[in-house]
């Protein structure tokens, strides 16, 4: 490392501190920590990790220990607009994975994938390394370790110094295990890409631009799949226009913003 990060302007929402930046301002934060050495530890949050960070302090604890956190969803930005604290656009993961991996195509970015099941990654990596055939993919390996084989994957990626880790497990399991190894990786960006290695292979289909910018890309996802998804979405949007209502009452009564999460 040689410089410290520069930071960007953040907002706080719900006590969250969220870079207020473009996708194309994201891209140049990761390009300047590649190219000066820095690390790049990147957080997304969407309605429900931020449902679920109040009720999973290890989560919270993790997302809020990232260098940077990005709004990965419509309805954080709407939020962020209506509470006073605006957010300038969404900053998908998987659009800034794909904006990182198209800058690095022309610089010969080192890049290792984790996450998925076997197959899938198999599919995803060659899909990605044919249409950015400039990026070194030096190692992946799929989602499904134990706990136990955490050390020596670790070790594994360590070795091969990868510029970028992508890392497409589940929450908050992916956030855990980078808040935990981030120091002993030694990679300079990490990011986590949620299921964007699913769609990479084709296995799953992203929401038409018009849905995603309607901010209802969740419920392309329940259309897909419903029997594992409708639940989930139905309780945490629930929850989460409940925080947006509730934090609206104490802006106009002027009461702080409760701090979540021991942080």
């Amino acid at each position: 490392m040689t410089d410290t990060l520069i930071a960007p302007p953040v907002q706080r929402l719900f006590g969250i501190p969220i870079a207020a930046v473009t996708l194309p301002e994201a891209t140049e934060l990761v390009h300047d920590a590649i190219a000066h050495g820095r690390h790049l530890h990147i957080g997304v949050v969407n309605a429900a990790k931020l449902v679920n960070m109040r009720r999973q302090p290890a989560l919270h604890a993790a997302v809020v220990a990232c260098d940077v956190i990005f709004a990965d969803g419509m309805a954080v930005v709407w939020a962020s607009r209506l509470l006073g604290v605006p957010l300038p656009e969404r900053v998908a993961g998987i659009d800034l994975m794909e904006a990182m991996l198209a800058r690095g195509n022309d610089l010969g970015w080192r890049v290792y994938c984790l996450g998925a099941a076997p197959e899938v990654l198999r599919a995803a990596v060659a899909a990605l390394a044919a249409k950015y055939p400039g990026i070194d993919f030096v190692g992946a390996h799929h989602g499904y370790f134990a706990d136990a084989d955490e050390p020596a994957l670790v070790a594994e990626i360590a070795a091969l110094r990868p510029h970028v880790l992508l890392v497409g497990i589940t929450s908050p399991r992916k956030e855990v295990f980078l808040a935990r190894w981030q120091d002993t990786l030694g990679v300079q960006v990490c990011h986590g890409v949620g299921g964007s290695f699913d769609v990479a292979a084709g296995k799953a289909r992203r929401a038409p631009v018009l849905w995603q910018r309607a901010g209802i890309e969740w419920l392309y996802r329940v259309i897909q799949e419903p029997r594992r998804m409708w639940r989930r979405y139905l309780v945490t949007n629930t929850w989460f226009m409940q925080m947006v209502a509730a934090a609206l009452v104490r802006r106009a009564l002027r009461r702080p913003e409760r701090n979540w999460g021991g942080a």
